[in-house]
């Protein structure tokens, strides 16, 4: 979504004066998948972990990022004309080309002010507790009236903890429903003081064989699984989430060992089957990055609505979509 305001790139006086700050890439409003009611989606950049089915590739870095759109860019030449580093050079026509290396992102920012066709645009803004949540509460009545609130996800948000405890904390004290979509990867000491001020827990539990998990992600499965049996513990209502990638997690052995371990849980609420997509393809060519599962093609409804019949039985609710 496009921001009500504008917020700065940068902002050091808020650091310095010690209010936590933190980086932001985007919220999404009108959510009804990502927790109960109508929902905005907090996206907080960072991410320790490497999926390759990645719909999010602009939030894992932990600094802003540009992103370019070559089809939108109309050659007008004021981004080179404006870049301070020099970092922007024409390259055919109607395009540029950018050494990411040299810009001078987060102090800086000036191609995208003045690209008129948006085919520059920044990914990450420094913002303060107050900024995000002013932000949030523009749709209160919303939440209101459908018992929704807000989801912090990412990126990993568990990757920048004094700034989500401080978001889930001030929230909780507006009165707001709070929720947070993790992967589960991070110490658990860090995790544990945000959960007296959530709602709500959406853990993802990608795959359950830890090779497979290693090669799919970079990271392997044992302290995801671990803080999961720790959220539990608390009784925190739960919906794990598969994200359901055709070839590499959507086989029955492995949806049925999900289940089964979602089953041992005493506070598991339902079972999310989340079909892939590939709407976060193109964003991984504005990052000039190649998509590693390029021509991978989603599976077809009647193939999703056959793989969660594979765990009737179940005592965990198995959900399509969320």
């Amino acid at each position: 979504m496009t921001l009500r305001k504008r917020f700065q790139l940068y902002a050091p006086k808020a650091a310095q004066a010690g209010e936590p700050v933190g980086l932001v890439s985007d919220f999404q409003r009108f959510s009804i998948h990502d927790g109960p009611g109508i929902r905005t989606i907090v996206f907080l950049k960072g991410c320790p972990l490497r999926c390759q089915w990645c719909q999010n590739p602009e939030d894992m870095l932990p600094r802003p990022e540009l992103l370019y759109i070559r089809n939108n860019c109309i050659g007008c030449g004021k981004c080179l004309e404006t870049c301070p580093a020099r970092c922007i050079t024409a390259d055919g026509p109607h395009g540029v080309a950018i050494d990411k290396a040299a810009c001078r992102l987060p102090e800086c920012g000036a191609c995208q002010a003045v690209c008129y066709a948006n085919a520059i645009t920044i990914c990450g803004r420094h913002l303060t507790v107050d900024e995000v949540l002013e932000e949030v509460e523009l749709d209160r009545e919303f939440y209101d009236r459908s018992g929704g609130g807000v989801t912090f996800s990412g990126g990993e948000p568990f990757a920048q903890p004094r700034f989500l405890l401080a978001l889930a904390r001030a929230a909780k004290a507006r009165g707001l429903d709070t929720a947070v979509e993790t992967s589960g990867y991070a110490d658990w000491e860090v995790m544990l003081p945000v959960m007296a001020h959530l709602d709500t827990v959406l853990y993802d539990v990608k795959h359950m064989d830890p090779q497979a998990h290693r090669r799919l992600t970079g990271v392997d499965n044992a302290r995801i699984l671990d803080n999961l049996r720790r959220v539990d513990a608390l009784g925190l209502p739960i919906r794990v989430r598969v994200p359901l990638v055709p070839g590499l997690n959507d086989g029955p052995e492995n949806l049925r060992r999900t289940a089964a371990f979602a089953a041992e849980l005493s506070h598991v609420a339902a079972l999310d089957l989340l079909p892939y997509h590939r709407m976060g393809e193109p964003k991984w060519g504005q990052l000039e990055k190649d998509y590693p599962l390029r021509g991978v093609s989603p599976h077809a409804r009647e193939e999703v609505v056959a793989l969660a019949a594979l765990l009737e039985g179940s005592p965990v609710r198995v959900t399509i979509g969320g």
